[in-house]
């Protein structure tokens, strides 16, 4: 793989937590840390509790600033450094380049769950007719039933919140993926069915990086696995 073809480039990054309420206690998570993520690929993320799995995902996303090294990606046909941007820059970033799946949903009440994934299409400028239609199909493939469409998912279950959440994520095309733990909650059928949404958002380019606990996911989307050690070795590079 030709090293100039990265989408997503972590150079000699170092993060710990200050434990305010315990002395100042300082942990240390991850030092001089390198990583580079490609497009179409799906990169795992693996290691014990504590080994800095999460940490990297939210620095990537802009959720937590590193103390050191540099955040690379590429943003509208440019390389912007996350860790010197500003925050108005990390929300465009975020709106166009990196989509992030986590295990909660978080909408604002009253919203109809259709009308929640319609949304990043239509911000996109996507014809209405379209982006309805996308998301029916998306929400059909999910197992939502047609009646709970026009309803707000603070009112549905877990699981279904995280097949929302999963659908709006899917609903557009993305540079750059954070999925994490993407299928938890889910049951057999569903779990296959957002397998078959990583493959093709694989197939279209996107680079995904994400902790897969379940092991029937890990062999079937991805195509490379980091194993994170704690403390991190300076140094350490995964390419």
């Amino acid at each position: 793989m030709n090293m100039k073809d990265w989408q997503v480039r972590l150079c000699d990054v170092s993060k710990s937590f200050v434990l305010h309420t315990q002395g100042s206690v300082r942990i240390p998570v991850l030092d001089d840390f390198c990583m580079d993520l490609f497009p179409g690929e799906c990169l795992a993320l693996t290691g014990r509790s504590g080994a800095g799995k999460s940490t990297v995902l939210r620095l990537l996303y802009g959720n937590y600033r590193c103390e050191a090294g540099q955040i690379l990606v590429r943003h509208r046909g440019e390389e912007v450094d996350m860790t010197r941007i500003s925050e108005h820059e990390i929300m465009a970033v975020r709106r166009e380049t990196i989509g992030y799946v986590s295990q909660f949903l978080r909408v604002i009440p009253r919203i109809p769950a259709l009308d929640l994934i319609m949304e990043p299409m239509l911000r996109r400028g996507a014809d209405e007719k379209k982006a309805r239609e996308k998301a029916a199909i998306l929400l059909d493939r999910l197992s939502i039933p047609e009646r709970l469409w026009g309803l707000s998912p603070t009112t549905f279950s877990g699981g279904e919140q995280q097949r929302v959440n999963l659908a709006r994520s899917f609903a557009v095309p993305w540079p750059v993926m954070i999925l994490d733990e993407p299928t938890a909650s889910l049951d057999a059928k569903n779990r296959v069915t957002v397998r078959e949404l990583i493959g093709e958002a694989k197939a279209s380019g996107t680079a995904i990086i994400g902790i897969f606990h379940d092991e029937a996911d890990r062999q079937s989307v991805v195509t490379r696995t980091l194993e994170m050690a704690h403390p991190v070795e300076p140094g350490h590079y995964a390419a």
